[in-house]
């Protein structure tokens, strides 16, 4: 595995044929935690963090964690679990899901396409592609989010990644 350890705080009210965390922790990619106390402190990637994920937060940058934090639930319940959750909370820049329910979609990613998303921005590519790797559409992922996932892991701070981000949201 990679530099980050990957773990979802789990609430099971998906549809776990769908559910891409559980077919992750079947896989031993990341881990599964039931309760918010027992979810180990990290980089929580919440939507509705105010700062956005960078280069800089990363391990290699002498960041504190090296853990990867996400919370698979139901949109009606994201914000106010997410809040919980101990750690770094950052929001990921604009990405389009490549999964199958939101396909094309701004913003609207599970959570195998956050934790690839977020480490290719830190730096880890090669992680994102072994976790993607678990689905038949994972490298579709990669291939709409090309460039700005280059983009963003060239960059240094959350300015910059605004920066960028800022270029695509001029184009939608």
């Amino acid at each position: 595995m990679g530099a980050y350890g990957l773990h979802v705080r789990y609430e099971g009210d998906d549809d776990p044929e769908k559910c891409t965390a559980r077919k992750l922790a079947r896989f031993d990619l990341a881990e599964l935690h039931r309760a918010t106390r027992s979810t180990p402190p990290g980089i929580v990637l919440n939507p509705f963090a105010d700062r956005v994920l960078s280069p800089e937060d990363g391990v290699g940058a002498g960041a504190r964690h090296d853990r990867l934090v996400a919370l698979d639930c139901s949109w009606e319940t994201a914000e106010r679990e997410a809040f919980d959750l101990e750690g770094i909370h950052r929001a990921l820049p604009f990405l389009v899901a490549a999964n199958p329910v939101n396909y094309g979609t701004p913003f609207e990613l599970n959570t195998v396409e956050a934790f690839a998303g977020a480490l290719c921005i830190l730096g880890q590519r090669d992680h994102a592609e072994e976790i993607l790797s678990k689905f038949t559409w994972g490298h579709t992922f990669l291939e709409l989010n090309e460039e700005p996932l280059r983009r963003y892991a060239e960059c240094t701070d959350s300015a910059e990644i605004l920066d960028v981000q800022d270029d695509y949201l001029d184009r939608e």
